[in-house]
């Protein structure tokens, strides 16, 4: 089946959350969520363990069955298939890396190709140049920050319109995050993405907006800068704080 839909107005959101409830088995954990996303920017979604961040973005690619409303680029997602979700242009990239460890890198990517779509093997292999090198690698020897340039390379071989990026610095040494950090600045350009971290001082470097979560609600939606200037809100919405 194919789907097409006008292409949205950047002036618009291209991701409007509308009342979204989610219950993971008895566990009721999102009440009610509601915030859009930016066409073209880097919106950070916030929150201490374990509030629903990760649940959001499942949500949103139909791994999770929701009540409410998810609109993208005016096209309702709730209730659509993953496949159809993912073949309007939303790219994933999973909390812990979830690489195929027994394929190589090359075969990972491979799989990663959508059909009808030419894949961007040049800017990915420009991105992580450690890849292009380890084409033949088999995932599972790879360090784990080789692991997640590969997880975000499988991302961005498509074009997509939006990218779902959960955790990306997670477990990883400062200077790979850096790294990391650099080449997602540059990856990202004019597509849309939603970026779950933990770490403040990597989302402030990343994002624009910024969407704070506690126990399944929006207790904040607004500017990074805004966020990261406010020491005290900071450390009461996140327990943390920026010097």
């Amino acid at each position: 089946m194919t789907m097409s839909m006008t292409l949205p107005d950047p002036s618009e959101p291209l991701l409007v959350y509308e009342d979204l409830n989610v219950w993971r088995g008895e566990a009721h954990v999102l009440h009610g969520v509601s915030f859009t996303v930016p066409t073209g920017r880097v919106t950070a979604l916030l929150g201490r363990n374990g509030v629903g961040k990760t649940t959001t973005l499942l949500a949103t690619l139909g791994l999770l069955p929701a009540g409410g409303r998810v609109s993208f680029a005016g096209t309702d997602l709730i209730g659509l298939p993953t496949h159809m979700i993912a073949r309007l242009g939303i790219g994933y990239v999973p909390e812990d890396r979830e690489v195929f460890s027994g394929l190589t890198v090359e075969e990972n990517l491979r799989l990663a190709e959508r059909q009808g779509e030419k894949p961007r093997y040049h800017l990915v292999f420009e991105l992580f140049p450690d890849l292009a090198l380890r084409r033949r690698q088999t995932a599972g020897t790879l360090s784990g920050g080789q692991q997640q340039m590969l997880s975000l390379a499988r991302a961005l071989l498509n074009p997509n319109r939006l990218l779902l990026i959960d955790e990306p610095t997670k477990g990883l040494a400062p200077i790979v995050v850096e790294n990391l950090i650099e080449a997602l600045s540059k990856a990202v350009g004019e597509t849309t993405v939603v970026l779950v971290e933990q770490n403040l001082g990597v989302a402030a470097e990343v994002a624009e907006q910024a969407v704070v979560l506690d126990e399944g609600r929006v207790v904040f939606s607004g500017p990074m800068r805004q966020l990261v200037a406010d020491s005290d809100l900071a450390g009461r919405l996140l327990g943390v704080s920026i010097r």
